[in-house]
């Protein structure tokens, strides 16, 4: 592959909008067998009604055609974008009282995906030294969001799910909780009923990637089957990175 000439910058466009729709559509569809009432298959894109209301951070590869140059988003939802919402994307599946009520300032993460050849390398790193000037500049407190297994039968991810709900429980201050119908438990093995290692193996790399920055999640998981997911809620006190997460969280663009 050509080496990549990455460009980071928020959609200014409808087509800019649509391009990163295209890239959440060949992987959350396509690739993961996701759906939703928003996806138009015709068209090849992945939106929903939030989309509107929502800065859409997009990372693009200039090495690439024009046209395929989108090679990474982020979707981000402040507090006055869920208000035009009526309510931020994952309070459907976790009750945010515990945030909504901190008077803290808040920043929704969604929406986020590398294209296959990006991934593993220093693309995502670049997204997220655009995600930390933004906190930075707007004085984000609290960043939160889903996060994603693949499959929707929570026994399959029992070890995986587990070690999450023993080791990286949020606090209570911060620990928003799965609604029903949909909730399960976390914890469905004892410590000591699965190998720590392996389970973490299982844990999708952008979890991880939260759990190295300080994240933690909230209580219970919630199985979201239009996408044929078993989603977590990740959230990250910003003033509690540690300084080698905040090495990482801020690592300058190569």
């Amino acid at each position: 592959m050509t080496e990549p000439i990455f460009d980071l910058r928020f959609a200014e466009s409808e087509a800019d909008i649509e391009a990163a729709q295209a890239l959440r559509y060949r992987v959350f569809v396509a690739e993961l067998g996701g759906g939703g009432s928003g996806v138009d298959h015709t068209a090849c894109l992945e939106r929903d009604t939030f989309d509107p209301v929502c800065r859409h951070l997009i990372l693009r590869d200039l090495a690439r055609p024009e046209g395929d140059r989108v090679i990474g988003v982020y979707r981000l939802m402040t507090e006055s974008g869920a208000a035009k919402a009526g309510r931020f994307y994952s309070e459907a599946e976790y009750d945010l009282a515990p945030l909504r009520r901190s008077g803290r300032r808040l920043l929704e993460l969604g929406r986020s995906c590398l294209h296959p050849d990006y991934r593993g390398g220093a693309a995502m790193y670049h997204i997220w030294a655009g995600l930390a000037d933004y906190v930075t500049a707007e004085g984000i407190d609290v960043l939160f969001g889903v996060a994603s297994f693949h499959g929707t039968d929570p026994d399959a991810l029992a070890a995986p799910l587990s070690i999450l709900g023993h080791r990286h429980l949020a606090p209570p201050a911060l620990r928003v909780t799965a609604r029903p119908p949909e909730a399960v438990p976390l914890v469905r093995l004892a410590e000591g009923e699965y190998d720590r290692a392996a389970a973490m193996k299982q844990v999708p790399a952008l979890i991880k990637a939260y759990l190295r920055l300080g994240g933690c999640v909230g209580q219970g998981a919630w199985i979201d089957r239009q996408f044929n997911t078993t989603d977590v809620c990740m959230v990250m006190d910003t003033a509690q990175l540690n300084d080698r997460a905040r090495a990482i969280y801020t690592r300058p663009r190569p």
